[in-house]
């Protein structure tokens, strides 16, 4: 018994080598093309290991390259912006959900389904009219509120299940004691749920890291850009790419999210299986 558990044991950590492996091939690949010259980095039969190993498009990313930096910035902004406002309007919205019972909740959560289902490019021309009609097209604000309201559907319904999980009895208990609703839900109800807040600013700092038909939409002036379109529109030219310092910006744009995972995935994971469980 203890041979075939050991043997059980063995090939459950060579399938996880093997998928880990094929999962971080990828990333592997295109940090050792940061690694290599353009002239290799085009060369044909590929090598995976550089020839010559070089930090040159490092130093020409930060010396001639340097409007990727602008971009860079405008990415922490709008993220964070949107990832604020995400957390605070989610937490009102789910809270109300949760909270409050009548007989439109259900046509409301069919309604923020719903909103899921239809395609980021199917809404785009009504929302640049939109954003046009209110002259905040072309500005950071009008990406950060355009961003924000594509994700408040899953966001409320998120934060609405950590709700659900928080029993009224406690509720009850400090609004008997003089609390009102704003005191019962700041001093009582949000540090019970700090997981769900916290996991819905990481869901909607990720999205807003990666957003591009946005920003390529909704923003015409090149220092206002975020970090996908930028690079995009500056970076990728018709006829012939610089790859190796595509893949230097590939690299360094990764290493924020590389932390956000390392230092936050614990209390990320443990949120939402709380959220997932019902008191």
């Amino acid at each position: 018994m203890k041979a075939k558990k050991y043997t059980w044991l063995i090939l459950r950590i060579i399938v996880l080598i093997l998928i880990l492996g094929f999962l971080l091939f990828p990333i592997l690949w295109v940090l050792m093309t940061s690694f290599k010259n353009n002239m290799e980095a085009y060369q044909f039969p590929p090598s995976f290991w550089p020839k010559e190993f070089t930090i040159q498009s490092y130093i020409d990313l930060y010396k001639k390259n340097n409007e990727f930096f602008i971009y860079y910035r405008n990415n922490f902004i709008v993220a964070g912006a949107t990832a604020a406002l995400s957390c605070v309007i989610a937490i009102f919205g789910g809270y109300a959900l949760s909270r409050f019972h009548f007989r439109w909740n259900m046509f409301i959560l069919a309604i923020f389904t719903s909103a899921q289902m239809f395609p980021v490019i199917s809404r785009l021309i009504s929302l640049y009219k939109i954003m046009k009609d209110v002259s905040l097209l072309n500005t950071r604000t009008g990406l950060i509120w355009a961003l924000t309201a594509s994700i408040l559907p899953f966001s409320i319904m998120l934060m609405s299940s950590f709700f659900d999980a928080v029993p009224k009895a406690i509720e009850e208990s400090a609004q008997i004691d003089g609390a009102g609703r704003f005191g019962t839900l700041f001093k009582v109800v949000m540090p019970l749920v700090k997981p769900g807040i916290l996991a819905v600013g990481i869901y909607s700092f990720l999205i807003t890291w990666d957003d591009y038909l946005h920003s390529t939409t909704l923003i015409q002036t090149d220092g206002l850009r975020t970090l996908s379109a930028g690079v995009a529109l500056r970076y990728l030219g018709e006829l012939s790419y610089d790859w190796s310092l595509i893949n230097t910006i590939s690299i360094v744009g990764t290493v924020p999210m590389i932390f956000l995972f390392f230092f936050f995935q614990r209390y990320m994971i443990s949120g939402l299986v709380a959220g997932a469980v019902k008191g």
